[in-house]
């Protein structure tokens, strides 16, 4: 049996491990930790990746162990199997029947680009099918069966490519793993040393930093963050605008960079009262944004309004520009006009729209906006729907203690969920200054926002209110929209580009989901209005209407009622250390921020930093004070820090096989001679003289002696000194320190090191 045969047939045997069959593996490992990361990501946003990591393990640890007695038709049979039985579990997780229409959607919507972490219950699709792949790809690398390993491999990897979820570091990670194994893989097969393998990680080397250059791997929406190249230029989000973070985002939002704001007016709103124009919601967080989970459907009718008391609320939106959303109060019932036929209604009840509306166009919504006094939302308890508390309260498990011990310590005397919630959401008033000019957290962005960070826009606002409040085990969620706008007439309001905005909702049992907004008002619309100035003052003609620039339309005095939402009255004097945090607040220039009519006692929550501080002392993590380096001032992820040290080996095996490292350290030989014994100073400076004397005549002849040599190419006085002073160090066995400094001082002003 030849050599190539038996190796290709044998079973893993610990006893016979080489260096290439090591490096063919680890090719191997690294596809494997390329998909399997990604794997991870997905549990563990949405739940505890314990069970994940020892289903892994076990899968590996059977591939490893039935290499050396099964088949392989066997081990093909065992896969399918377990992916299968994966998939059959996973199928019967699900509410919905017939039990395959969901599979069947699901896999052509995730093929053409639908993000896994759409997908409500992926954390029971991950371990329903990861371990049919692992036990695959790592039994057959086991079996030497190199190429259809990576096969397996790279086929789940790919389709995570497909589905946008495997992000260009990891991609390129897997890519060259699979390079790796069938190119050493095939070296293990013929017997080959792994010196064979120097050429390939020169290649390898210079594909990684090609793609680091101009990235040649797709990724997804969703992790667009994490590239190979983003870490050089300090993360992407730079750059853009916040309407179109916000508002174009669909179902995966990327919490941004720094950011600026665009003045074009959008749509006019004629509606029976001010809020805020809510384009759609977000529930399940990833750590760096936002996915928004289920799929939709085509409106077919009147929808369901909130659970509690509501009042009607119509509104007739007209296009100026042309726009892809549908922007309603929430909670939309119904839609009239062109539209409808065009309108989708997503899983969390918000409307989004097949096409575009054309400049002009028009369509109405009848909504019905929840009512509830602050003894009602006070009284509401916490006797929440399965289904909410399950989807809304999730955060990822590597969200770091510290969030919930800090939003903890903040909320203490707060004893129902809505006080909590007027807490969290004035402590971020009063604690973190607004601000478009950021750099994106490279970690958990709340974690980031609420320790590390000074300043931020309504994005990190709300998502970290949200996420403080899922850490007391309140259902919340972020939503996005646009805010008022400016208003023109008594039942009229133009809305710009500019009013894209980010908020909290919060849900109450028998009263639905109430708008909270902790992003400090003042500075936001101060922003915008010193946007829109300097949009006139250039003279652009795509910031107002007939009806805008005139100044703010406001009501003539009258007797008439007050409106359902009153400004509170603000307490005169806040006691030290106190957020004082009243029932009901509507912002100037922004809407008001809840749905409902509150009134009713103050909260205070316990001594805070001043405002604009990063947080307590005592528990605050390291800052980073934005040193520049190869990764921004960041740590750099695993993936990142394989792929810098395959670079590494490759440009030092380029550099050897070039002869770039044997010049570089004779030349550092030549001209550094470091302090020794004299006899030893003396045989090195004399090994320095001949290499000198080498370069500038000929080496010397086995057969001369030195004497002999220096006599031949004509050597000076210099020369001769070393020479004797080498040979009394070599066989009288004595020699000065001074005679071996001197020996030395002339070789150095040969070679030229300090000039003769």
């Amino acid at each position: 049996m030849s050599v190539g045969t038996r190796a290709a047939d044998a079973a893993f045997d610990f006893d016979e491990v080489d260096p290439v069959r090591a490096v063919a593996l680890g090719g191997v490992g690294l596809l494997v930790a390329a998909y399997g990361s990604v794997f991870y990501r997905f549990i563990d946003v949405t739940g505890d990746p314990t069970g994940f990591l020892v289903l892994s393990a076990l899968a590996l640890g059977a591939a490893t162990a039935l290499s050396r007695s099964l088949r392989l038709r066997w081990a093909a049979v065992v896969a399918v199997g377990l992916l299968a039985g994966g998939l059959t579990l996973y199928i019967f997780s699900l509410p919905r029947q017939p039990p395959l229409v969901p599979l069947v959607t699901d896999a052509i919507a995730l093929m053409t680009g639908r993000s896994l972490l759409q997908v409500t219950n992926v954390d029971l699709w991950v371990l329903g099918v990861s371990p049919g792949p692992l036990f695959l790809t790592w039994y057959l690398a086991m079996r030497r069966r190199y190429v259809g390993s990576v096969v397996a491999g790279g086929a789940t990897l790919g389709f995570l490519v497909l589905t946008g979820d495997a992000a260009n570091v990891t991609t390129l990670l897997g890519v060259v793993g699979g390079i790796v194994a069938v190119a050493v893989g095939d070296m293990d097969r013929r017997g080959d040393s792994l010196k064979a393998a120097e050429p390939l990680a020169v290649l390898l080397a210079a594909l990684i930093v090609l793609s680091a250059v101009a990235p040649v791997v797709p990724a997804g929406p969703s992790r667009t963050a994490d590239t190979w190249s983003s870490f050089q230029t300090g993360g992407p989000g730079a750059g853009g605008t916040v309407e179109a973070n916000l508002v174009r985002a669909d179902s995966q939002l990327g919490v941004a960079g720094n950011l600026s704001l665009s003045p074009e007016v959008r749509f006019r709103v004629e509606s029976d009262a001010e809020s805020y124009w809510r384009i759609g919601s977000y529930d399940r967080y990833t750590g760096d944004g936002w996915v928004r989970t289920g799929s939709s459907h085509s409106y077919s009718g009147r929808l369901q309004g909130p659970a509690g008391q509501s009042r009607t609320v119509r509104q007739t939106v007209t296009a100026i520009d042309e726009i892809g959303v549908l922007p309603a109060v929430w909670k939309p019932v119904e839609v009239d006009g062109s539209v409808a036929d065009r309108t989708r209604v997503t899983d969390l009840d918000g409307l989004a729209l097949d096409g575009t509306l054309e400049r002009g166009e028009r369509y109405s919504v009848t909504s019905r906006v929840p009512v509830a006094s602050a003894r009602d939302l006070r009284s509401a308890g916490t006797d929440y729907p399965s289904a909410v508390a399950e989807r809304y309260t999730r955060l990822p498990s590597s969200t770091p203690d510290r969030v919930g011990e800090r939003t903890a310590r903040i909320t203490a005397r707060a004893d129902n969920p809505y006080a909590t919630a007027r807490v969290v959401e004035r402590w971020l008033e009063n604690n973190k200054n607004y601000s478009l000019d950021v750099d994106r957290p490279r970690g958990n962005v709340a974690d980031e926002f609420l320790f590390e960070m000074d300043a931020g826009y309504c994005t990190y606002f709300a998502t970290t209110m949200v996420t403080m409040l899922r850490s007391q085990d309140i259902p919340a969620r972020m939503a996005v929209g646009y805010t008022p706008g400016e208003r023109v007439a008594e039942d009229e309001w133009v809305v710009r580009g500019y009013n894209a905005h980010a908020w909290v909702e919060v849900f109450f049992p028998e009263v639905g989901w109430v708008r909270f907004d902790p992003t400090p008002t003042g500075p936001r619309v101060s922003a915008e209005q010193g946007e829109l100035a300097a949009a006139r003052e250039n003279n652009r003609t795509d910031v107002d209407t007939n009806e805008t620039g005139d100044g703010e339309w406001t009501p003539t005095p009258t007797d008439t009622p007050a409106p359902l939402t009153p400004r509170a009255e603000q307490p005169a004097q806040e006691a030290p250390g106190e957020v004082t945090v009243p029932d009901r607040i509507t912002r100037p220039g922004g809407g008001p921020s809840g749905n409902v009519n509150v009134s009713g006692p103050t909260i205070t929550s316990p001594p805070t930093n001043p405002p604009g501080g990063g947080g307590q002392a005592d528990d605050a993590g390291d800052g980073d004070d934005g040193a520049a380096g190869p990764f921004g001032g960041r740590p750099p992820t695993r993936a990142e820090a394989a792929l810098s040290v395959i670079v590494l080996v490759g440009a030092v095996v380029a550099l050897r096989r070039t002869g770039v490292t044997g010049r570089a350290y004779r030349a550092v030989w030549l001209r550094y001679q470091p302090t020794s014994d004299p006899e030893t100073d003396a045989e090195r400076a004399f090994e320095r003289l001949e290499y000198v004397l080498a370069e500038r005549h000929r080496p010397r002849r086995p057969e001369e002696t030195p004497r002999q040599y220096l006599a031949a190419v004509g050597a000076d006085e210099r020369a001769a000194q070393v020479a004797a002073i080498r040979e009394r160090a070599k066989y009288a066995g004595r020699v000065t320190r001074e005679e071996a400094d001197r020996a030395v001082d002339i070789v150095d002003e040969m070679v030229g090191w300090r000039g003769a």
